[in-house]
C-alpha cells in the first residue's frame, strides 16, 4: 500500500465516523448471547430506521404475504443478518450521498444486490455478508471526496473519458479508494474478510482470498449503468461463472436492485 495513502488519511481533519447504530448492530452480532431483540432495542431509539425497515420488509423486494407492523416480527422474518445490511445500508444513506451523490448511494445498493445474488448462485461467500462487501466496496471514494472535493470531480471525468479509475484516482491523489478504503475499514473494525475484499476488488487475483474478491469485482462490474468489461476468464476460473449467465443475472440484479432503490428513496 502507497505511504500516500496514510499521507492523505492524516490530512482529512475528521475522518467519517461509522454511523453509531451501525456500530451497535455489529456489536451484537459478535455477542452469542445477543439476538433480534437486542437489535429491536437499538432500533426502538431511532425511528426513521424504523420506518424504514417496516417499508422495506413491505417492499416487493422481499415479497411478504401479509402486512408486517411490529419490528419484533420484521426482524424474526428476516433473521439477523438480513437484519444488519438494512441497518448498514439505511444508516449509511446520510452519508454516501452527501459525499458521493445519490449516483454513489444507488451503485451501493445495486452493487450489494449483485453481491449477495452472485454469492447464492455461486456458493463462494455467504449470501448476506456478500451484501454488505458490495455495499460497503467504495467507502474509500468518500475520503477522496473529503479531501478535495474538485480534484475527485477531474477523477470522474478522466473516468467518463474512458480512464481506469484507479490509474485516475493514482495521477491525482497518488493514492485510490481500494487503498483508503480497506484503511477506514480498519479504522472501523470491519472484519478482515470485508477490508480484504474492499481493497482488491479491482484486483483480486492480489488477494490472499481471491474467490470471494472475485465475487466482490464481477459485483462492481456489472452494476454500473453501462457494465463495464471484465476479466471473463478470470471470472470463469474463480466463480464458474459464463458470460451469458452473467448477463442474465444482471437483468435480475437490475430487477432487485431497482425495487429495494425505490423503497429506501422512497420520502
Amino acid at each position: 500500500m502507497s505511504l500516500d495513502s496514510n499521507k492523505l488519511l492524516e490530512q482529512i481533519k475528521e475522518l467519517p465516523a461509522m454511523p453509531n447504530v451501525i456500530v451497535k448492530a455489529l456489536g451484537i452480532m459478535k455477542d452469542d448471547n445477543s439476538g433480534t431483540k437486542e437489535l429491536s432495542d437499538i432500533m426502538a431509539y431511532d425511528q426513521a430506521l424504523t420506518t424504514q425497515v417496516l417499508k422495506l420488509v413491505n417492499s416487493a423486494y422481499y415479497g411478504f404475504a401479509q402486512e408486517i407492523t411490529s419490528v419484533n416480527k420484521a426482524l424474526a422474518l428476516l433473521g439477523m443478518t438480513q437484519t444488519r445490511n438494512i441497518i448498514i445500508a439505511v444508516a449509511m444513506k446520510p452519508m454516501l450521498t452527501s459525499q458521493g451523490g445519490r449516483d454513489m448511494w444507488k451503485h451501493s445498493l445495486k452493487c450489494g444486490v449483485a453481491a449477495e445474488y452472485l454469492a447464492n448462485k455461486t456458493g463462494v461467500a455467504d449470501a448476506a455478508d456478500a451484501f454488505s462487501i458490495g455495499f460497503l466496496h467504495d467507502i474509500g471514494k468518500i475520503l477522496l471526496n473529503i479531501a478535495d472535493t474538485m480534484t475527485y470531480q477531474k477523477v470522474k471525468t478522466m473516468v467518463r473519458n474512458g480512464m481506469d479509475v484507479i490509474d485516475a484516482e493514482n495521477e491525482l491523489f497518488e493514492t485510490n479508494h481500494a487503498d483508503l478504503g480497506f484503511l477506514l475499514a480498519k479504522k472501523w473494525k470491519l472484519s478482515v474478510l470485508l477490508a480484504n475484499c474492499i481493497k482488491y476488488h479491482h484486483d483480486p487475483m492480489s488477494s490472499s482470498m481471491p474467490q470471494i474478491s472475485t465475487l466482490a469485482y464481477l459485483a462492481n462490474k456489472i452494476s454500473h449503468e453501462e457494465p463495464d468489461l471484465f476479466d471473463e476468464d478470470m471470472v470463469k476460473e474463480q466463480l464458474g461463472l459464463e458470460i451469458n449467465q452473467i448477463m442474465q443475472y444482471r437483468d435480475e440484479i437490475n430487477e432487485k436492485s431497482s425495487a429495494l432503490f425505490a423503497t429506501l428513496n422512497a420520502s
